[in-house]
Order: C-alpha cells, then sequence, then structure tokens
C-alpha cells in the first residue's frame, strides 16, 4: 500500500512547512462529507498518532492513518495552477467516481 506525491505538488508542500517553520509532513485523509460520500483531508503533521503509515516521496513525508489509506492506495497526489485557481488534485485508482467540482469522491 502507498500513495505518492508530483514533484511540483511536493515543492509546495516543502514550501508551506518552511513558511510554517515546523512540522514533519502533511497528513492526507478521508472523511464522509460532500457531494458524493468522501472528501480528502489535508493537514499538516507535527505529531505521529499510533497506527500512521509514514510515505516519503520526493523528500516529502506523506502521512496517512490506516482507515483512510483503504481509500487511498495507490494515489498520486498533484499540485495544478488554473488561471487564478489552485490547488491539490488526486488521481485515485479507487475511486468509483466523483463530483462535478472534483471536491468529494465516491468508492
Amino acid at each position: 500500500m502507498s500513495i505518492s506525491i508530483t514533484e511540483t505538488a511536493a515543492q509546495h508542500v516543502a514550501e508551506q512547512l518552511a513558511s510554517r517553520g515546523h512540522g514533519l509532513g502533511i497528513r492526507v485523509g478521508v472523511t464522509t462529507t460532500g457531494c458524493s460520500g468522501m472528501a480528502y483531508v489535508l493537514e499538516f503533521v507535527d505529531k505521529l498518532e499510533v497506527g500512521d503509515q509514514v510515505f516519503e516521496n520526493q523528500g516529502v513525508k506523506i502521512v496517512v492513518d490506516p482507515k483512510s489509506l483503504t481509500y487511498l492506495d495507490g494515489t498520486e497526489m498533484d499540485f495544478v495552477k488554473q488561471g487564478v485557481n489552485e490547488g491539490f488534485e488526486f488521481t485515485n485508482p479507487n475511486a468509483k467516481g466523483e463530483c462535478g467540482c472534483g471536491e468529494s469522491f465516491s468508492v
């Protein structure tokens, strides 16, 4: 089981961690919400929790809890800028569908 991050996303996360001044990496998880049922959740990690899986990719640590890893296994995280909009995009092989805005997915 794993999750990966593109070079662009890794650079963005590294810049955010540097500007924040501390942190081990970024936590990627899922929660039940949104119009399709599940949504991605991102937050900085200062301390690992019991059961956390840590994947280091492109020099950035990605932390995933065991429950979320089931839904995120094989996912690639990218950071995309389109015009004035920017944000993370996920290529998730487990997602069976996404809502129109891309904020949530179903499995």
